[in-house]
């Protein structure tokens, strides 16, 4: 990532609009920051789920990779709007929920956050605590202190450390999977398919809520890009660095579990790094795993942070955010995960399956409306100045988005199979958990249909604060539309 000279390595932008003249970076370090974020050890513990819970290899690689293009597709939607709105992800839901409104889904999308950066400690401290031969709890309390520090610094730092994440993953991955092959007889694991719909779908569902966890914050990291960048390009360097970094570790995490013989759960990471053996490999391998985790916990912590700004600031009615209040919320939020992951250390894998498929049912329905919002009703042209003013175009509550937000939770839960709940559909489905796609389709259609006819005013042009001209419109996806 290129960078002006007087870019400061400390971010001092928060949720704020980013200048043209801040604008810096290119398109490939989208892609090594996606990939660096998915080559971990979460992404091969959840494409190790797939047959942990009953599916074969071949149709669990199968259902996985389409999950990964589903869900991929979605999340890359989602990246394009960073360099033309110059925004992070969650503001701009404040026009489809009202600058007050927007609170809803950002509260949820925020627990969200807490989860996925407690089970990733979980793992980053297993790894710490084989390397320097110390406990978990030390290791979790060592990874946290990292966090607080990468996400304190800010975008410039994230995606430096994105890229050699991204490296020390592809030679980790690599080195991994010639072990494995090495090890166990691939063409036989691939021959066993016993297709069922129930473990066939969990693995599509595993992937697609992977890759749509991403959605909101996915824009934080391209609002930086110059607003000139094409959206079509965004869209492929995000997905295509999202998509093939997951799919890699989860395929690993497919043949790791079938080959373990009961033992990959509740020791994934020692299991992982069992692989090559013992000694210094095992050490650099302890450290890797450390290491990628470090990308996408930051990710989530840095997610996090901003949905609390984003809150807080639609309520006091600016943008702004000090850097002494950007330290206290990042001290709360990683505080928080950490001591999440300390009590639930010892009963991860259960707990993390179930978390991943149930929270998709609060945020999916918030993508399917922002994405048809922006590509298909306003068509880029978002009035940023009014995202700050309750009394302004936006308002405090916009009871169209908050209504098809409430439907889209609400349509899935016959549908949900989690162990926090069951739908009364899911027995007749052959116990599979279809929610996800329902939340996705239903709310994006009844959205589309229902703005159409009663959206609020849209301006004719994008209008951002540092003018009050038009922009002129590029060829993108928002203006494929």
């Amino acid at each position: 990532m290129a960078a002006n000279d007087t870019t400061p390595l400390i971010e001092r932008r928060s949720i704020d609009y980013i200048p043209e003249a801040e604008r810096h970076g290119r398109l490939l370090s989208q892609f090594t920051l996606w990939m660096g974020a998915n080559l971990q050890i979460t992404a091969i513990v959840t494409g190790a789920l797939a047959v942990v819970l009953g599916g074969d290899v071949f149709w669990s690689l199968i259902g996985l990779f389409i999950g990964q293009l589903l869900g991929g597709g979605v999340m890359a939607l989602h990246a394009a709007q960073g360099p033309k709105l110059g925004l992070p992800q969650m503001i701009s839901s404040r026009v489809q929920f009202g600058v007050y409104g927007a609170a809803i889904p950002i509260v949820l999308v925020c627990l969200m956050y807490l989860g996925f950066t407690a089970t990733g400690t979980v793992l980053s401290g297993q790894a710490l605590g084989q390397l320097f031969g110390v406990s978990d709890s030390v290791g979790i309390l060592i990874f946290a202190s990292v966090i607080v520090l990468v996400t304190v610094l800010g975008y410039r730092v994230i995606h430096f450390i994105g890229r050699v994440a991204s490296v020390i993953g592809v030679i980790a991955f690599v080195y991994l999977f010639s072990r494995l092959m090495s090890q166990t007889d691939v063409g036989a694991l691939l021959q066993i398919r016993h297709f069922s719909w129930s473990s066939f779908l969990l693995a599509v569902s595993l992937a697609a809520s992977w890759q749509i966890a991403f959605g909101p914050y996915v824009a934080d990291y391209s609002r930086y890009l110059p607003s000139n960048t094409s959206s079509v390009k965004t869209f492929l360097a995000a997905g295509a660095g999202s998509v093939i970094g997951a799919q890699v570790a989860m395929v690993l995490g497919v043949f790791a579990a079938a080959m373990s013989n009961g033992q990959f759960a509740g020791h994934e990471v020692a299991y992982i790094v069992g692989l090559s053996g013992t000694g210094a490999t095992a050490a650099l391998l302890y450290f890797s795993i450390a290491f990628g985790k470090v990308t996408i916990s930051t990710l989530n912590s840095y997610g996090s942070f901003m949905c609390i700004a984003t809150i807080i600031s639609g309520f006091r009615g600016r943008l702004e955010v000090t850097r002494l209040q950007r330290l206290v919320f990042v001290l709360v939020i990683v505080g928080t995960a950490t001591l999440i992951a300390l009590l639930g250390q010892h009963s991860f894998l259960g707990a993390f399956k179930s978390f991943i498929l149930f929270l998709l049912a609060f945020f999916t329905p918030w993508s399917a409306i922002n994405l048809v919002d922006y590509y298909c009703i306003t068509r880029d042209r978002y009035d940023v100045p009014a995202l700050a003013d309750p009394n302004g175009r936006y308002g405090r509550w916009n009871l169209l988005g908050i209504s098809v937000y409430v439907f889209g939770v609400l349509v899935q839960l016959p549908f949900i199979s989690t162990k926090f709940y069951t739908g009364p559909l899911v027995a007749a489905l052959g116990d599979v958990d279809i929610s996800w796609i329902i939340g996705l389709v239903l709310p994006a259609a009844l959205y589309y249909l229902c703005a159409k006819k009663w959206h609020g005013s849209v301006p004719d042009r994008l209008i951002l604060p540092t003018e009050q001209g038009a922009i002129p419109r590029t060829n993108g996806l928002a203006a494929q539309a």
